[in-house]
């Protein structure tokens, strides 16, 4: 565990946590728990592979070899139980660029796009953008967990072109079960919808619970979703900008990959190539030690905001990231933020970014080393003081 102990200077490298901090919060003077990266390394044998990389110049046009569809493949197979064929992997330069490319390809400007709220921010926004009409259903919260309102859920589905999951969930980290799965795949099958499913977050996962993939889940053929996944949340590679967008529909796969033509996507980066690759095959055990690692610092902090009159979290399943409710401290958003930012000197997501049921609520990272948590700690109860 001493390498995720051991603290990494990131100011002065372009980072979006820690460098534009000032930017986003206005002062320089903050600790940075907001952007969903981590404050770690990748692993050794990812360096090791982009470093030999490195030291094979020139850095000319690279296309992406078959042994990266393999090590993708491999990896849902040994991780979640899912057999993937690898001519089902596309490729992108990120989960949101997928998102974006997805909603172009397999729905006209006006359909309806269905999402749960809260939710990561760029849900929203992709589907705006892309001047598609965004609905939204609302989550329950249900003995401190969120579950789906199904009779909403349903009559929403009903007009809706493409159902966008967030699985696991961004941003309480809950992991939607098997039935929860087949029942959303049903829905989407029976009225004619397309499921796309963002699993992002789906190997960081505490050691009670166990991700589905949307496409395993599905009772029937699951030729009527879309899967994107990446090795940047798990192996903190978001800057090399190479994820995936798998799907069974060889039909589907035409339109994503003519959108992305037109787009002028043809390829990855050389780096974030070989970075997927010895992630997915030689990331594993960097992996499980993080996991336990991470589960510390959320040992830390459930602990302490136990010590917070009227702030609660909601239990993850998975991701560094945590929700923390403070409605019952009678607090406003501004407040909280004005106190966390003046007060404290610390930096969480708000969260009414992630839209309706995102009031009252503010996000945090943990992964950082078990000072910076500790650190981070003392101010949250110095905000709610």
């Amino acid at each position: 565990m001493e390498q995720f102990d051991q603290p990494i200077n990131r100011a002065g490298t372009s980072s979006v946590k820690w460098d534009m901090l000032k930017t986003v919060f206005g002062s320089e003077d903050l600790l940075p728990m907001w952007v969903a990266d981590m404050d770690f390394k990748p692993p050794q044998a990812v360096l090791d592979k982009l470093e030999k990389r490195l030291k094979l110049p020139p850095y000319g046009y690279t296309f992406v070899p078959d042994s990266t569809g393999r090590a993708v493949a491999g990896w849902m197979e040994r991780r979640h139980g899912w057999n993937v064929k690898p001519g089902w992997i596309m490729y992108s330069n990120g989960v949101v660029p997928s998102i974006s490319t997805v909603i172009r390809a397999l729905t006209k400007p006006g359909d309806q796009v269905l999402t749960l709220t809260p939710v990561y921010t760029p849900f929203f926004q992709m589907i705006e953008l892309n001047d598609r009409k965004l609905a939204s259903s609302l989550l329950v919260e249900e003995k401190g967990r969120y579950e789906i309102n199904w009779t909403d859920f349903e009559e929403k589905i009903k007009n809706s072109s493409l159902f966008l999951l967030c699985s696991p969930h961004n941003p309480s980290g809950r992991v939607w079960s098997e039935d929860e799965l087949s029942r959303i795949s049903e829905l989407c099958r029976k009225h004619d919808v397309t499921l796309v499913s963002d699993e992002i977050h789906s190997d960081l996962l505490y050691s009670h619970a166990e991700h589905i993939p949307a496409a395993h889940a599905a009772k029937t053929q699951s030729d009527h979703i879309v899967t994107l996944a990446a090795p940047s949340k798990t192996f903190n590679l978001a800057g090399l900008q190479a994820s995936v967008i798998i799907a069974e529909s060889e039909e589907m796969r035409e339109k994503i990959q003519a959108e992305q033509t037109k787009q002028g996507f043809f390829t990855l980066n050389t780096f974030g190539i070989a970075a997927m690759e010895a992630a997915y095959e030689e990331g594993e055990e960097w992996l499980q030690s993080l996991m336990v690692y991470l589960e510390g610092n959320l040992k830390l902090v459930r602990e302490a905001v136990q010590e917070i009159q009227g702030v609660t979290l909601m239990e993850p399943d998975s991701t560094y990231l945590l929700w923390l409710d403070f409605r019952k401290t009678g607090k406003s958003d501004e407040d909280v933020q004005e106190a966390l930012l003046k007060k404290a000197k610390l930096a969480l997501e708000p969260g009414e970014k992630y839209g309706e049921g995102g009031e009252g609520h503010v996000r945090m990272n943990i992964a950082c080393s078990r000072d910076l948590v500790k650190e981070g700690i003392k101010r949250l109860k110095l905000a709610f003081e």
